[in-house]
């Protein structure tokens, strides 16, 4: 399965693909090539991996203490309260799995599936390879509505006339999309499971077989610690609250990242590499305690522009973007969390507004 990091080359590049992205989206934009650079220079393409180390320890020890506490708690409504950690640590394990797509812990192409495959299939019960696949075409191009599958049609749209397409109950969920945004989030869990079984069949029989196994696997080790610790009742509802939570957290993470920012128009000029990145994605300023709420994936600009940077450098690389863009003019976005979310709700809300 290709990695994340072999998202952001412009598809016009005929350079090799062993070349990390970085350097191929610069083959194929000048104004990138000097940012390019700097970051190169100063050490913020180098891979951390003892804070990748230290980080999954620490997150996978925290899984095994909440996972104990709740089989000691027993058959008591009061392990619900555990939902709430554990979808949390779910949430870490979910940024590991997305770091390993994009070859941020290891260069080894087959360390970093391992690492996706235990964090995704095995622990979240999510087939990395659907995510991947998924994950590759956005980066490849952001808000491209013809290109990327996270603004294609489906529970939400993303632009008016996919709005006035819309039929039947669609109509009403589109007319009502900003309002409904959060309480869908609490789907999300269940719905991230069911997309990666269905992608299976698109997998090779090989790969497919191996991530049929840990995903079955996860839902067996899953049920037989709900099912042995809880009553039939207090299983299910600990499972729905937790997917819920789960669910939430993620898109609470990832839903400021570009909805209502630029989207490139098919029938436009093409974008070069840097334009295509930094217009269509929007930073989320804050302090450590929004750094660990967003995985560090609040600095967007910086992660679409060099995808393979460890996530911890994001936020020392901003300068050097930031300065960038102002030098040669270009909108670098910025704002709050709770304004990031203003910003996106209203852009849905404004979709849906040839319905009302």
């Amino acid at each position: 399965m290709p990695q994340a990091t072999a998202t952001v080359a412009d598809p016009a590049d005929e350079s090799g693909p062993d070349r990390p992205a970085e350097s191929r989206a610069a083959a194929a934009g000048s104004d990138f090539a000097p940012l390019l650079r700097a970051a190169r220079d100063q050490g913020l393409l180098e891979r951390r991996t003892d804070r990748y180390v230290l980080g999954i320890a620490t997150n996978l020890a925290a899984l095994g203490a909440v996972v104990t506490g709740f089989i000691l708690l027993g058959d008591t409504w009061w392990s619900l309260f555990l939902t709430l950690p554990l979808a949390v640590l779910w949430t870490r394990t979910a940024f590991v799995a997305h770091d390993a797509g994009h070859a941020q812990i290891s260069a080894d192409r087959r360390a970093s599936r391992l690492i996706g495959l235990v964090h995704a299939n095995l622990l979240l019960g999510m087939n990395e390879a659907w995510w991947n696949d998924k994950h590759v075409r956005h980066h490849a191009n952001p808000n491209h509505i013809d290109k990327d599958p996270d603004v294609g049609v489906g529970a939400l749209v993303w632009t008016q006339k996919q709005a006035e397409q819309r039929e039947g109950f669609a109509r009403w969920l589109t007319r009502n999309q900003a309002r409904l945004f959060f309480p869908m989030l609490l789907l999300e869990g269940i719905a991230l499971k069911i997309y990666g079984f269905q992608f299976l069949r698109r997998q090779p029989l090989r790969e497919r077989a191996v991530s049929a196994l840990l995903l079955t696997a996860h839902f067996a080790l899953c049920a037989t610690l709900l099912f042995s610790t809880l009553s039939p009742g207090r299983a299910i509802v600990f499972a729905l609250v937790l997917h819920a939570l789960f669910g939430l957290h993620l898109g609470l993470a990832f839903a400021p990242n570009h909805k209502g920012m630029e989207m490139p128009d098919p029938d436009g000029g093409r974008w070069g590499h840097l334009q295509r990145q930094v217009l269509t994605s929007r930073n989320v300023r804050g302090g450590v305690l929004t750094d660990w709420f967003l995985g560090g994936l609040n600095y967007q600009i910086e992660h679409h522009l060099f995808p393979s940077m460890p996530r911890p450098n994001l936020r020392l690389a901003q300068p050097l973007v930031r300065a960038h863009c102002a030098g040669i003019g270009m909108p670098y976005t910025e704002t709050g969390l709770i304004e990031s979310y203003r910003q996106a709700l209203a852009y849905m809300h404004d979709v849906g507004e040839p319905l009302r």
